[in-house]
Parts: structure tokens; C-alpha cells; sequence
């Protein structure tokens, strides 16, 4: 049931294209995830003995309820994010309802492990729901994520209390109301809105929540280890990164091109796997910069309800913030190619957090400007010789979630893959996902992987049985 927050207090939700208040949502703290954590314990007996075609069943109803109701999640989505509301009909929806029905069914799949030792005894491995466990997700692709961490804990046979982003909790509390509709028992999902340090602060040093999931960046993911570490919960934490994208002379130009822009660019660059740091091989650095600068400044940046290809970034503190990540490159000797302002578009978005597609060249691989995260439509583009040299400048940050690598030769690609630096290697592509494949990154770029049956024995707990042969 939907219930106000204990402190009575909200929160203002912005429309980050019209940088006006649309709705208010709950400020909770730690008493509403102690009354979460007390419906999800209560549930979680029940839930967990329900056999898993029974458990598959429930997540299937909810894809095809947020299927039936794509167009209002979309349109919910764009309101609260900023994102174009076609991007977010043609994927985030979709992939929320994929999340579902994907752990639906690799639930059923999911068995146990059996060792033999002969003539002696047998072992078997059982796979076994943690509890409680707490999903924190984050604001740029909202219900995306959301789900990408609630579906396979539901699955496994856990109880949940989640918090998505307080910036962007629209299509969550929809969510909430869909799995009212569908009948999914009280207290097996229980979804929390408010402040991090308030409502998330609480989940992670709650002692009976088992595991934290979290997706976000690098600086909160430390703080939650901090906290939860000593409490020796499970973490999984999806952190940042500063992404690179390498791009060989005999790559397929076209291909590339298309790609790069979009892997720059997608979601107003607010994907942690966006390729932020463009390295060129020397012979064809000049005709790539001369087609990418063009083909960046005919970027149509607006109203997201418009057919534009980007939308306003997600807060007026995330826009300040990245504008002044800008004036940092260029007082680091940086060049602008393109874009490197805040625009201004007519209408009703004239107050609007927009920033323009940007290109950043003459930069040293070590600056401040290639080494942290921006997280917007910010690029910086760089000439190298040969792969040991881009190798060094890959490698050289202190994430390492996802790479791109563009080439056609295929004893290339497979020597980069094993020495790059990241958790994801896409070659002669971007952003391909199997959702069968482990995903996460190393360094900084976080703890775990989420995906396929890696996240579904983070969201578990193996127990060995030994029988001895009498």
C-alpha cells in the first residue's frame, strides 16, 4: 500500500527540461526503512518457500502490466529525467520489462551443483535466498536500473526494501502501483523514496537488510562500503567510469562514426558506459576529427517531448556541475571544438538544464579532465601511434568499467582485449548487451558483477551438504 513518509516533510521533483516543480515526493528516513525492513522480514518466509514458477510467474505479470503501460512509463521517464521520450520508449521501458521477464525465466534455470567422491560420499551445493536485501539505484536510466537489481532479488527468492534516486522517482512510484495491481504479496517489495544520506544511509547500516546492491558513483559507493563492510553484508556496487574508446585505422569508418557519436552522446552522456575519452591512431586522427566535430555540432539538442537527439541533463547542479568541468579543461590547455556552453531553447523550455554536445582536444592523457568521471555530453579526443601507447593511456585512470575498441584485425582486437583495463570490452560495437554476460568493472569502477546467474548468486547463499555412503 502507498504510504506517506513518517517525517510528514517532501521533497521537490524537478522537470529538469523546464527547471520547474512538478510533484513532490516522500523525504523518508531510517524509521520508514524500519517499517520497510519489518514488511519485507514478515514477507520473506512466504516468499521464499513460493516454488520459482510461482515466483517467475509474479515478475512475468508485472512485464507485461509496465508493457501494456509503455507509452505513460516513457513519457514519465522523460518528464522526470530530461531524457528525449523517444530514448526512453525505444530502450529504458523496454529493457525494465526485459529485466523481468529475463529473470523470470533464468530463475528456472538456475540449479544446484553436485560433486561426487567416489565410493565415499556426494556433495551437493543448495542456492539459498539472503533475507532482506536493500537495492539502491540511480537517477539516469531510473526504472533501467531500478528493476535491473529488484527483478533478479525477487527472483532469487528474496525480500526487498529499494530506494531509487530522489532526482528521478516518478516511474518507481508508478512501478509500485503495477505491482499492487498485479497482486505481488505485502511486503515482498517494498520501495522507499528519499535523500541518500537519510533513507540510504539507513539501509546500509541496518542490521538485518543482508546484502546492498547500489549503482552510482564512486564517492557514495565508498561511503556505503564503509558502512556496511563492518556489518559484513554483501555488497554489489556498480560505481564509475571514464570510458575509453579506441579507435584503430583500419576500423569501418562509417560504422565508427555513427557509433562514436552515440556512444559519446547517448542519454546526454549520462551512461557510466559512455566513451568519454576518444584515442585516435595518428594516420587517421585528422579526417576522424574533421567528420566527428561536424557531425557533433548537427546534434539537435531540446525539448525532449520534440524528436531531438538530446534532452536537458538531469539537474541544475548536475549542469553547473559540468560546465564547470569545461572551464577545468580549458585551463588545463584544452581546445574546443564544439559545443562547451549551456543552451537556451525557446519556449516552454527557455529555463531548461541544457548543455551542448562537447568536444575537448590537446589535453594530456594524465589531466584532471581525462582522469575523473564528468558524466554529460563531454568528449575528449586524443592522437596515439601504436597499442603499447594507448594501452598506457587507457589503463591510466583509476576506473575501469567498459572500453570500445575499433579495428579489424582480429589478433589486434584479442591482444587489447586481455590487456585493457576494464571490466566490458566491446569490439567494433557499443553498448551490445546480453543479459546472460557477468557486467561490472574493476579498479574504482566498483565491487561484484550483476547480470545473467552472477547476479543471482550475489542475491543467494550456497550451502554444502555432505552424505557420507553408509
Amino acid at each position: 500500500r502507498l504510504v506517506g513518509p513518517t517525517s510528514r516533510q517532501t521533497i521537490p521533483n524537478y522537470d529538469p527540461a523546464t527547471g520547474r516543480t512538478y510533484s513532490t515526493i516522500p523525504d523518508s528516513d531510517h524509521r520508514d526503512i524500519e517499517k520497510a525492513y519489518s514488511a519485507a522480514e514478515k514477507a520473506f518466509s512466504s516468499w521464499s518457500r513460493l516454488p520459482v514458477q510461482d515466483r517467475a510467474k509474479y515478475l512475468d505479470n508485472i512485464a507485461r502490466a509496465i508493457d501494456k503501460n509503455l507509452k505513460v512509463f516513457a513519457q514519465a521517464e522523460s518528464r522526470d529525467n530530461g531524457k528525449p521520450v523517444w530514448l526512453a520508449t525505444k530502450v529504458d521501458i523496454p529493457r525494465a520489462v526485459a529485466n523481468f521477464r529475463f529473470f523470470a525465466q533464468a530463475i528456472t534455470q538456475f540449479g544446484s551443483e553436485s560433486f561426487s567422491m567416489p565410493g565415499e560420499a556426494i556433495n551437493y551445493t543448495l542456492r539459498q535466498p539472503l533475507g532482506v536485501v536493500g537495492c539502491i539505484s540511480p537517477w539516469n536510466l531510473p526504472l533501467y536500473l531500478f528493476t535491473w537489481k529488484i527483478a533478479p532479488a525477487l527472483a532469487a527468492g528474496n525480500t526487498v526494501v529499494a530506494k531509487p534516486s530522489e532526482v528521478t522517482p516518478m516511474t518507481a512510484f508508478l512501478l509500485s502501483k503495477i505491482c499492487i495491481e498485479c497482486g505481488l504479496p505485502k511486503g515482498v517489495l517494498n520501495i522507499v523514496h528519499g535523500f541518500g544520506h537519510k533513507a540510504g544511509d539507513a539501509m546500509s547500516v541496518h542490521p538485518g537488510i543482508k546484502a546492498i546492491s547500489f549503482t552510482g558513483g564512486t564517492a557514495t559507493g565508498r561511503i556505503i562500503a564503509a558502512k556496511a563492510a563492518p556489518l559484513f553484508k554483501k555488497l554489489s556496487l556498480e560505481l564509475g567510469g571514464k570510458n575509453p574508446n579506441i579507435i584503430f585505422a583500419d576500423a569501418d569508418y562509417d560504422k565508427m562514426l555513427s557509433t562514436t557519436i552515440r556512444s559519446s552522446f547517448a542519454n546526454q552522456g549520462q551512461i557510466c558506459l559512455c566513451g568519454s575519452r576518444i584515442f585516435v591512431e595518428e594516420k587517421l586522427y585528422t579526417k576522424f576529427r574533421a567528420d566527428f566535430v561536424k557531425r557533433t555540432k548537427n546534434l539537435v539538442v531540446g525539448d525532449p517531448k520534440k524528436k531531438v537527439d538530446l534532452g536537458a541533463v538531469v539537474s541544475e547542479d548536475h549542469m553547473n556541475k559540468i560546465l564547470s568541468k569545461i572551464e577545468t579543461a580549458v585551463g588545463e590547455g584544452g581546445r574546443i571544438l564544439a559545443g562547451g556552453k549551456r543552451i537556451r531553447v525557446s519556449g516552454r523550455c527557455r529555463e531548461g538544464w541544457f548543455v551542448e554536445p562537447t568536444i575537448i582536444e590537446g589535453l594530456p592523457f594524465n589531466c584532471l579532465t581525462n582522469q575523473e568521471e564528468i558524466f554529460g555530453p563531454v568528449v575528449t579526443v586524443m592522437p596515439f601511434k601504436t597499442e603499447e601507447e594507448v594501452l598506457d593511456y587507457a589503463n591510466s585512470v583509476s576506473y575501469g568499467l567498459s572500453s570500445t575498441i575499433w579495428t579489424q584485425n582480429i589478433d589486434r582486437a584479442n591482444r587489447m582485449a586481455e590487456k585493457i583495463e576494464a571490466g566490458i570490452v566491446w569490439i567494433n560495437c557499443w553498448l551490445l548487451r546480453d543479459l546472460r554476460t557477468p557486467f561490472g568493472g574493476v579498479k574504482h569502477s566498483g565491487v561484484g558483477r550483476e547480470g545473467g546467474f552472477e547476479v543471482l548468486r550475489f542475491f543467494t547463499e550456497p550451502k554444502n551438504v555432505c552424505i557420507k555412503y553408509i
